[in-house]
């Protein structure tokens, strides 16, 4: 357990994503204390099982946490945050997929989402502060699509240019952004006005 206000930086991966030179992967070993969501051995494309991995490691941290969620590791905390409360001081949602069109081939199905509960995706403002770091060209999601779910959420949209997924096959092993992002996420108000 964690008396300080520091906050526990908590990475919520995406269902594909734990992967040495992945950057979350990368950021969890340059921070400490950092928590990993585990992979899922089994009913990994289930919805329930993944935020109930996310709420296991969030219940053993006392204190505030910044979670930093990357695909479908964001679609994990949308639909986490609908039903618990902990205290979350902010969160990265690093490119979100759009579960509610067709993915690329390879990629999980639009009956196959909605069957493990992904679908509908939530479009309730979250209660936290949260920045969705948005691709232009990421094959996953439309950047328009992606901005309405960044306003629904309530959260600060970046625009990252041509990033791609943000993963390791769109060239992104260290991404110094993350840093920045978790700082400025684990501020607390006071910190922010002066």
């Amino acid at each position: 357990m964690r008396p300080t206000a520091e906050p526990t930086v908590v990475i919520v991966p995406g269902l594909r994503d734990h992967v040495p030179e992945h950057w979350q992967t990368v950021l969890a070993h340059r921070i400490a204390d950092a928590r990993t969501v585990p992979p899922l051995e089994k009913d990994r494309l289930s919805r329930d099982a993944q935020v109930a991995a996310l709420d296991e490691v969030l219940s053993e941290i006392s204190g505030p946490v910044v979670l930093v969620a990357h695909s479908a590791g964001v679609m994990t905390t949308v639909h986490w945050a609908q039903r618990h409360r902990r205290p979350v001081r902010g969160a990265l949602l690093a490119t979100p997929p759009d579960f509610e069109t067709r993915l690329p081939e390879g990629y999980p199905t639009a009956e196959a989402l909605r069957d493990n509960g992904w679908t509908p995706v939530p479009r309730t403002a979250l209660p936290f502060r949260s920045i969705v770091a948005a691709s232009t060209n990421d094959p996953l999601a439309d950047a328009g699509r992606v901005a309405g779910l960044a306003r629904a959420w309530g959260s600060s949209l970046v625009d990252l240019g041509p990033v791609g997924h943000l993963n390791p096959a769109s060239g992104y092993g260290a991404w110094p952004r993350a840093e920045e992002f978790v700082r400025e996420l684990g501020r607390t108000p006071s910190d922010r006005s002066t």
